[in-house]
């Protein structure tokens, strides 16, 4: 593997939102009540699975292409975009809405193989890494901005655990609820700002640091910024999970 390859680092932040409680599923138990293990071990998986397919398996395939067989930087994130772009293009024909997670993905990754053909310095890829994945923080700030969260699409499923009354409660608390709204903003918020904050560091680490230390350091940052996300985005998160639990209830 060459000098430049071995530089390389996460290609994206992946985000992720706080596991929390889930509805009982139990005859005569309210929202929000205990649960048996089994099912919440399923409720959970369901909730991952759209972080999972859109996220995690092109993350991994950069990985195993890239580090464990020694493919090229574009040539890896070219085959890992396979699977967004397959996901992009059904969402676009079979569900006539856009797959947001796995646009975003793609985008990314055609970005990065922009960037890997335009410089051979290891401190140049090591900052492509910041610079590209700073599309996912600017995308999320700027969907604050248009008062549509992005972070709101992975934050549902956790909140709703797929249940038909806490869906429905949420769709009426972001239809009618000036502060759900506003908590659901917070949430979008939080992760926006502490995932451009990362993509600053990992930037200013890549022209200062040495070459050999944000190889691993890269990662930590990145790592530090989601349990951050994951900490403090509950300060939103778990006022929206008390309204959706009380909205259900009451209905």
């Amino acid at each position: 593997m060459t000098t430049n390859e071995s530089a390389e680092a996460i290609p994206m932040s992946a985000s992720s939102a706080p596991a929390l409680t889930r509805e009982s599923q139990a005859s005569g138990r309210t929202a929000g009540g205990p649960a048996s293990g089994g099912r919440a071990g399923t409720g959970l998986g369901t909730a991952l699975r759209p972080l999972v397919i859109d996220v995690g398996i092109p993350l991994a395939t950069y990985y195993l292409l890239h580090g464990a067989f020694g493919l090229s930087v574009w040539l890896a994130l070219a085959l890992s975009s396979v699977s967004p772009a397959i996901r992009s293009v059904l969402g676009l024909v079979a569900e006539r809405k856009p797959n947001l997670l796995a646009m975003l993905m793609l985008a990314v990754n055609l970005a990065g193989i922009v960037v890997s053909f335009l410089s051979g310095d290891p401190r140049a890829l090591i900052a492509k890494d910041s610079l590209v994945s700073s599309v996912i923080a600017v995308a999320i700030l700027a969907s604050v901005a248009a008062r549509r969260p992005l972070m709101s699409q992975g934050l549902k499923p956790y909140i709703t655990r797929g249940a038909a009354g806490r869906t429905a409660a949420w769709d009426r608390l972001a239809a009618g609820s000036a502060r759900f709204r506003r908590l659901e903003m917070l949430f979008s918020a939080i992760w926006g700002v502490l995932l451009l904050a990362d993509c600053a560091a990992r930037l200013v680490g890549a022209y200062t640091l040495p070459v050999t230390t944000m190889v691993w350091l890269s990662t930590v940052l990145t790592l530090g910024a989601i349990g951050l996300g994951i900490t403090l985005g509950g300060i939103a998160a778990h006022p929206i999970e008390k309204m959706v639990v009380t909205e259900a209830s009451a209905s």
